[in-house]
């Protein structure tokens, strides 16, 4: 007990220290906010839950503090474990040290509740975990097997291929399976559809619901429909998706397309610098979203032709390697006749293969068996 409770006091120390440089006010909340005696340690339970975390539990985080953050639109402790330094220092007027030091005291706060994994654990525990990871299915046999199974939470799945490939049709279909148990291959929750395109279409939905023997109805109400018109209105649903997870339940979030937006508006190479590092603060945020609420995240991503390609495909995705370099699975979809191919591109440990699927009224699906077959031979 007492190592821990000299562990507290560093933590605690340490966020008043970064505060007493710039406001007195704060440092002094700070250190009343985190006086506690032995008896307190010993009958204060650590929350277990989630809903139980206020954020006036962080270490050095009393009222002011609190109020401040609430304006800021950082509302619970996940919402401050996955901000950035950076901004946070902006919104709540304190050094990027402070705003460093809050983050840092949520995560650990998060560590302590066992609602985010410890700094350093042994691999053979890390492969325990992800032999228990959600996945959901894509409605293809042959794409979840590309996919070693589906769509993985606490990852970043792109798609990317030029019009007419599918990727809206995979995008649709997981909205209907991410609803569906568990067991069934589903999530058993909630998906959030962020059309930057236009492509959304309920019809699709309620079509491919029907079609594979659903309820119409409960699979249209999970899933939250937020049509985006401009990059910075992303950019600002991007930065408050942690309230939305929450509030749609959701453990699915799709973003078709990621790059269609800023494509549009920052033409030219002189906007090129700007555009890129709006994308990449976007897409770390996410990357961020999906660790610690343990969700999956599938974005979409357009094309462009290399014309200094001669020899084999000169089609690249856009985005550049702030793309590349953010998403965990990337997915090449071409068309190949009346059906696709998906291709995968670059994975930490997926075998570097493709498959083909189709789609039909079931949205994504499998080719006929005939057609599978003579594909075999």
């Amino acid at each position: 007990m007492g190592e821990k409770k000299n562990s507290e006091r560093i933590k605690d120390e340490d966020v008043i220290n970064a505060l007493s440089n710039e406001s007195p006010e704060l440092a002094t909340e700070a250190a009343a906010a985190t006086t506690t005696t032995a008896e307190d340690l010993e009958s204060k339970p650590i929350p277990t839950l989630i809903d139980d975390l206020d954020i006036q539990d962080i270490p050095g985080i009393g009222p002011t503090t609190a109020k401040k953050l609430r304006d800021a639109g950082i509302l619970t402790v996940m919402d401050l474990a996955v901000a950035s330094s950076e901004e946070l220092s902006v919104e709540i007027n304190s050094s990027k040290e402070s705003a460093a030091a809050f983050i840092i005291a949520s995560q650990q706060l998060l560590r302590d509740s066992n609602l985010l994994d410890k700094e350093f654990v042994t691999a053979d525990v890390a492969l325990e975990k992800r032999k228990s990871m959600l996945r959901c299915t894509t409605g293809s046999k042959a794409l979840d097997k590309l996919l070693l199974g589906g769509i993985e939470t606490q990852a970043v799945t792109e798609f990317y291929g030029e019009f007419g490939s599918g990727k809206s049709q995979i995008c649709h279909t997981l909205c209907v399976t991410a609803s569906q148990p568990v067991e069934n291959g589903g999530f058993g929750s909630g998906s959030i559809y962020i059309d930057t395109e236009g492509t959304f279409r309920p019809e699709r939905i309620d079509q491919i619901a029907i079609s594979r023997g659903l309820d119409p109805t409960s699979v249209l109400k999970s899933i939250a429909v937020c049509k985006v018109y401009n990059s910075s209105h992303l950019e600002l649903i991007i930065k408050d998706l942690g309230k939305y997870i929450n509030d749609f339940k959701a453990r699915l979030v799709i973003i078709d397309s990621i790059i269609s937006l800023h494509r549009a508006e920052f033409a030219g190479r002189g906007t090129l610098a700007d555009r890129q590092q709006r994308l990449n603060s976007m897409l770390h945020k996410i990357i961020r979203l999906a660790e610690i609420y343990n969700i999956s995240v599938v974005i979409t991503n357009q094309v462009q032709s290399s014309p200094d390609t001669f020899f084999g495909d000169p089609t690249k995705a856009a985005g550049g390697n702030v793309l590349g370099h953010a998403s965990t699975y990337r997915i090449y979809l071409r068309k190949s006749g009346e059906n696709r191919t998906a291709k995968m591109i670059d994975s930490p440990y997926h075998p570097y293969s493709d498959t083909k699927f189709t789609v039909t009224e079931r949205g994504v699906d499998d080719l006929e068996e005939e057609t599978s077959s003579k594909r075999g031979k």
